[in-house]
């Protein structure tokens, strides 16, 4: 099984794009975040005629996140438990940040965690919280994957200058203390030799190589054991229309494994 799982930076702007990289790649799970898209605009129609049943979770033209399966599609989840809301004035909004399904046998998350704005902020917070109720998500013993842009850099080497990161978020102890967490709850980094999956469009950041590895899939144990080769797909960084992060693909040995009856 083929997974991959990219920030779009818009599905509607980039579908056709979408759509010749799961042709090109050979893709079976495609976990997408920052669809921008309410569900009854999303571009289901360009995936359905590539072979892809997809779950959406988008209300407007923020956050948003999609699994496109060719390999099955059952159990669609919209949330996970005790995932927070957030709104700095008015009732809390629990906003489009997670899908979850059963593909192949394998139960898949797409996440795109909170950016955290800046140290001190009230989404700052909401994004700690966010990290510390996934941990409930993860059930060590079955076969599950959480993919999707956490905005977290783990170590000083995932972005390209940690002195230019001082006093910004991404970098900071807690962050990196809940990513920890998810950890030692059961989940292992999918590594690759790719040392970045995300270029600002500012300031020619991609043509200087100065980027963040923010992109992951995280695998439980049983999972993990069936990772074949990992890497980021550069390519589609490049040329006109890309969005600002190339996705990161996995393969994974799934031939023998049993189906995941544990939910």
């Amino acid at each position: 099984m083929r997974v991959a799982t990219w920030n779009v930076n818009s599905v509607r702007t980039r579908a056709e794009r979408i759509a010749a990289f799961l042709e090109r790649t050979d893709i079976d799970v495609l976990c997408m975040q920052e669809t921008k898209v309410a569900d009854a605009k999303f571009p289901y129609a360009t995936f359905e005629a590539a072979g892809y049943e997809v779950a959406h979770v988008g209300t407007n033209q923020w956050n948003g996140v999609a699994i496109a399966s060719r390999v099955g599609l059952e159990d669609v989840r919209e949330e996970f438990a005790r995932q927070p809301s957030f709104s700095k004035s008015g009732d809390p909004v629990r906003e489009a940040r997670a899908v979850g399904a059963t593909c192949g046998g394998v139960n898949i998350w797409s996440l795109y965690v909170p950016n955290g704005r800046e140290i001190g902020d009230p989404h700052y917070d909401y994004k700690l919280q966010f990290l510390y109720s996934l941990c409930g998500v993860v059930e060590a013993s079955t076969s599950r994957l959480l993919c999707g842009d956490f905005n977290i850099a783990p170590r000083d080497e995932d972005v390209w200058d940690i002195g230019w990161f001082e006093g910004k978020t991404h970098v900071t102890e807690p962050e990196r203390a809940a990513w920890q967490m998810l950890l030692e709850a059961g989940l292992t980094e999918v590594t690759h030799d790719d040392r970045f999956s995300f270029w600002d469009y500012k300031s020619m950041r991609f043509q200087k190589n100065q980027g963040m590895l923010i992109d992951f899939l995280l695998a439980t144990e049983p999972m993990h054991t069936k990772l074949i080769d990992a890497w980021v797909d550069v390519e589609e960084r490049q040329g006109k229309g890309a969005s600002d992060h190339a996705p990161v693909i996995a393969d994974f040995d799934t031939r023998t494994l049993e189906l995941d009856q544990v939910r």
